[in-house]
């Protein structure tokens, strides 16, 4: 196998590495630095001891982003106030011409879904991330994870029953979504109390990571008229001193907020029911160094 081949190789499988690896650790940094790792690894296997290449590199990419996921969860427990994903842009275009595909690609990128991902061990998440992101299957995860399948079909089943329990309960089109977070910030920019609260559930959330870097609550708070008031608190800060646009970040429609090119500010609405469910807020500098702002 010539030097060009086995790098085309790795290109061909490159997406797909990335997605495993991001779902896993939920900082793009990390899972780019595990990529390159199951790079070197790759670019020096003995070629006799590789029969399938996609195989043997999610196999590689998946053992090396548990390893580094058992580490992070120490640091995690030390971070400042609540934890939230590295937002990404998905923007997935042409890429995922079918809609059902990329409904299941939009929902396992979620913030929501990621974020219940948190709470699962390694394995679990692996595992989830394996099967209900990229539909791998039972025998394969098994062969990847050095596990027996009856292991693996249980760990898999565990992992569904918690993050269905707490995913949002109805698929929400995204125009209504985009319409609701429109909404919702001419409600916070305007300062209308009473029309937020038309847009929010009576038992609200509002996540803010800011990692201790940048101004946000570092508790969560909860209730529509606590969130409500602290958004038009806030909202006003918005309005005039930031640019605003609307992207698709992590699957649905977000509001990103920038200064001088730099985002600043990433806003995204949970939504369940015909109402906003929880509030996102993303603040952490060192999160979005990496957010393209056209």
């Amino acid at each position: 196998m010539t030097a060009d081949t086995v790098t085309d190789l790795f290109e061909e499988h490159r997406s797909v590495l990335t997605g495993v690896a991001y779902r896993m650790l939920g900082r793009v940094a990390d899972a780019e630095d595990v990529v390159q790792e199951a790079w070197l690894r790759w670019s020096s296997a003995d070629r006799g001891d590789v029969r399938e290449p996609r195989a043997f590199l999610v196999t590689t990419t998946t053992r090396l982003a548990i390893d580094r996921l058992r580490h992070l969860q120490s640091r995690r427990e030390a971070y400042v106030g609540p934890w939230l994903p590295e937002p990404v842009v998905t923007e997935f275009g042409r890429t995922v011409p079918d809609s059902a595909e990329r409904a299941v690609l939009a929902e396992s990128v979620s913030l929501a879904v990621l974020v219940v991902l948190e709470s699962l061990s390694p394995l679990e998440r692996a595992v989830f991330v394996l099967r209900e992101a990229f539909g791998f299957p039972y025998a394969e995860i098994a062969a990847a994870l050095d596990r027996s399948e009856p292991a693996v079909r249980q760990l898999a089943g565990r992992a569904k029953r918690h993050v269905e329990e707490r995913k949002p309960r109805y698929a929400v089109d995204p125009a209504v979504r985009r319409d609701l977070t429109e909404r919702f910030l001419s409600a916070a920019a305007g300062g209308d109390l009473e029309q937020m609260l038309t847009l929010l559930a009576p038992d609200v959330r509002l996540v803010s990571d800011s990692g201790g870097n940048a101004k946000a609550p570092r508790r969560i708070i909860e209730t529509a008229r606590k969130v409500g008031r602290f958004l038009v608190a806030v909202g006003q800060g918005w309005r005039g001193t930031l640019d605003v646009r609307p992207l698709e970040i992590n699957g649905a429609p977000a509001l990103v907020f920038s200064s001088d090119g730099k985002a600043d500010t990433v806003v995204q609405a949970e939504v369940d029911g015909g109402v906003i469910q929880c509030v996102y807020i993303l603040r952490n500098p060192d999160k979005l160094a990496s957010l393209a702002i056209d």
